[in-house]
């Protein structure tokens, strides 16, 4: 077959596939609910006007009339968060810039009509033109549109289970909110009795006025913690509300009023930055943008000269009548743009998509670390005060109040040990609070998310990297 013919099958195929390019709403989407099944067991769905937009409403409808627990949370916002359909809408964006990679330009057609001014006739020009590079960079187009299809797959994914972890968060603030209230209630409960107390001794004569003050004071202070911590609770219980985008009477629901005690299991600490940096979704992304810097560069470097060539076939009626039919062509005369602009910009563009993606590794290890840390610190926060600081405060209760049965003390003495272990119980609280919230963190970065990397609409860079960059597993260490 000679290379003529070669030539001629080659374009007549890219015609058809370009001929034959279409939208399909939804494309990717399967991968993506694929992924989320595997990394978190949840389940995710594309509210379209389909028959299993019904059954994903029922569900919702279904997880709402029980207490809710925090998987329970996290998958109603996953099928009802609108801002998340929202991101949805994505992968269709970026299957149409495929189709529009996969489609030549449109032939120009034109035309001219011409008057002899002495009366001798009409002369007409008719033209049809096509791009003729277009042809060639097609394929080049189109690899670069699917790495962009499935670097959006990548961020859509991402921005899946950064919301599942926003949400677990949301409902670990809440339930350690309402747990404070009740100790902050007790506290007042206390302060309030000492109060009392001491108003009565007061009116006995025993104390001053000074005393008096000082406990309704304590007592004042007390009773403002406590409605912070009652406005505390309205505030975090809309954020989650926000999150599983409830409203109306879907707000009614009810949540345990205490946090979990601490597990005996933790995720393992080995290799946490390899195990992080391999299932990180924004890394993965910021591969696929080098991959597409990279294109944009193959693209620009051998048509930056002559990318507005155009080909075509023009006919002109003469003066006298006659036709005469002949090749056109359309080639810019490089003097002033040589293209160096465009290369230059490609160019920068791959090594400022490698340096963010070095800095995204590097910024994730430290995140996986730190995370872990976090937890780790809680976890001995939240041992320390359940084995040692709780007793403690127990005994001395005990003890205060065989003291006072004996008449060795006052009254005083006794309340002021009963708010010392209510205190030593919000401590306890917020050591708890702090471990689950970092638990949650770790494990959102070891499932692949971690909103607080990303840095812009496209994210960051990527590419083939060498085994000791901080974006490989084993990073050199």
């Amino acid at each position: 077959m000679s290379r003529t013919t070669r030539t001629s099958l080659a374009i007549i195929a890219i015609l058809g596939l370009s001929a034959c390019a279409r939208m399909q709403p939804g494309l990717g989407f399967d991968d993506v609910r694929q992924s989320i099944a595997d990394r978190t067991g949840n389940r995710i769905h594309w509210d379209s006007g389909s028959p299993q937009d019904h059954e994903a409403h029922a569900a919702i409808d279904s997880l709402l009339e029980r207490e809710l627990k925090p998987d329970a949370a996290v998958q109603i916002a996953l099928l009802n968060n609108r801002s998340l359909q929202a991101v949805y809408e994505e992968l269709n964006i970026a299957q149409a810039d495929l189709v529009q990679a996969g489609l030549l330009k449109n032939p120009i057609f034109g035309g001219e009509v011409r008057w002899d001014t002495g009366g001798g006739g009409t002369a007409v020009v008719l033209d049809v033109s096509q791009n003729f590079l277009s042809l060639f960079t097609l394929p080049l187009r189109r690899g670069r549109a699917t790495a962009v299809f499935e670097a959006a797959k990548l961020r859509v994914t991402s921005a899946v289970l950064d919301l599942a972890g926003e949400t677990r968060e949301a409902y670990i603030d809440l339930v350690a909110a309402e747990q404070l209230r009740e100790l902050r209630a007790t506290i007042l409960e206390s302060m309030s009795a000492s109060a009392d107390l001491a108003h009565r001794l007061y009116d006995a004569g025993n104390i001053p006025g000074l005393d008096v003050s000082n406990e309704r004071a304590a007592a004042e202070a007390a009773r403002f913690d406590l409605a912070a911590a009652e406005a505390d609770i309205v505030q975090r219980r809309e954020v989650l509300n926000e999150r599983m985008g409830l409203w109306g009477d879907l707000t009614a629901w009810t949540t345990p009023t205490r946090l979990p005690p601490v597990p005996s299991d933790n995720p393992a600490a080995d290799d946490i930055e390899s195990r992080a940096v391999e299932a990180n979704l924004g890394l993965a992304a910021d591969r696929r943008a080098i991959e597409i810097a990279a294109r944009d560069l193959r693209i620009a470097k051998p048509f930056a000269l002559l990318g507005e060539t155009d080909v075509g076939i023009a006919a002109e009626r003469e003066l006298d009548g006659g036709w005469s039919v002949g090749p056109s062509v359309s080639v810019p005369i490089p003097l002033f743009d040589q293209g160096q602009a465009s290369v230059g910009k490609a160019r920068a563009e791959l090594r400022q998509a490698a340096q963010r993606y070095y800095a995204a590794a590097v910024t994730l290890r430290a995140r996986a670390r730190a995370a872990h840390a976090s937890m780790q610190s809680a976890r001995d926060r939240a041992d320390y005060t359940a084995q040692v600081l709780l007793p403690l405060r127990e005994q001395i209760v005990h003890e205060t109040l065989l003291q006072y049965n004996a008449m060795q003390i006052g009254g005083f003495q006794l309340l002021q040990a009963r708010r010392d272990q209510a205190e030593g119980g919000a401590r306890y609280v917020e050591s708890l609070r702090d471990y689950w919230l970092a638990r949650a963190r770790l494990e959102q970065i070891l499932a692949g998310g971690d909103a607080a990397i990303e840095s812009g609409p496209m994210r960051r860079s990527s590419s083939t990297q060498p085994s000791s960059s901080p974006g490989s597993a084993n990073g050199g260490h």
